[in-house]
C-alpha cells in the first residue's frame, strides 16, 4: 500500500510515521490483501490535534475518517478505529466488490457518466449597504468526476465509508439519476425520480 503521512503546520516525525504505517497496514490488510493507497493528514488547532485518514481499498471504494484529541497518537487511534469499524461493518460487501473488481471495471466503464464537480465559495454575510441582486457565487475549484451506476445499498455503503453528506449515482435498475443524503435525524434519505412523469 502506498502510504502518505503529512502534517499541516506540524512536523511529523519518524516515530509517528512508523506507528501510522504499522497500525494502518495491519488494519486494512486484515480485510484486503492489497489496498491501493492511504493518506493521513495531521493538524493542530489550539490544544487539539486532528487526524484525517483516507484509504482507497478498491476501484471507487474510499474510506475517510476524522478524529480529534488533545494528543496526536490518540487522535490517530480514534480515526483508525472508525475506519476499522466501517471495514468490519461492510466486510462481506467490500470483499465481494473487491473480488469482482476486474469484471466490474469493464461494466463500469460503460455505466459511468462523466461529470464536472465544482466547489463554490460560501457566501459572506451581507452588510447593510450590500445588495444581493446580480451577485453570482464564486467558483473556487472544479474537478472532473464520474457518476457511477450502483444499487441503493452500495451507494449507502460508499456514503458511509467516505463520510459524505450526500451521494449522486445512477440507479442500477433503470440508470436514472438518484441521490441519497444523511438526514438531520441520522437516517438516510433517498431521492428517486422514477415516480415522476416526464414532460
Amino acid at each position: 500500500m502506498n502510504l502518505t503521512v503529512k502534517g499541516k503546520h506540524l512536523d511529523v516525525g519518524d516515530a509517528l510515521r512508523g506507528f501510522v504505517e504499522e497500525r494502518l497496514t495491519a488494519l486494512t490488510e486484515k480485510y484486503f490483501s492489497n489496498p491501493i493507497d492511504a493518506t493521513v493528514l495531521f493538524a493542530q488547532d489550539a490544544h487539539l490535534y486532528r487526524a484525517d485518514i483516507s484509504v482507497r481499498v478498491g476501484r471507487g471504494i474510499m474510506l475517510q475518517s476524522t478524529a480529534e484529541a488533545t494528543e496526536i497518537y490518540p487522535a490517530f487511534d480514534a480515526a483508525a478505529e472508525k475506519v476499522g469499524k466501517r471495514l468490519r461493518r461492510y466486510k462481506r460487501r467490500l470483499r465481494d466488490h473487491h473480488m469482482h473488481d476486474a469484471a466490474a471495471a469493464i461494466a463500469a466503464a460503460n455505466a459511468e457518466v462523466p461529470a464536472r464537480q465544482y466547489v463554490i465559495e460560501a457566501e459572506p454575510p451581507l452588510l447593510d449597504d450590500d445588495e444581493d441582486e446580480g451577485n453570482e457565487p464564486v467558483i473556487i475549484a472544479e474537478m472532473d468526476t464520474t457518476i457511477e451506476t450502483m444499487s441503493v445499498a452500495e451507494a449507502v455503503m460508499r456514503m458511509d465509508l467516505a463520510e459524505l453528506p450526500a451521494l449522486l449515482f445512477r440507479g442500477g435498475a433503470n440508470g436514472d439519476l438518484n441521490m441519497i443524503y444523511r438526514r438531520a435525524d441520522g437516517n438516510v434519505g433517498w431521492i428517486d425520480p422514477r415516480g415522476l412523469s416526464k414532460n
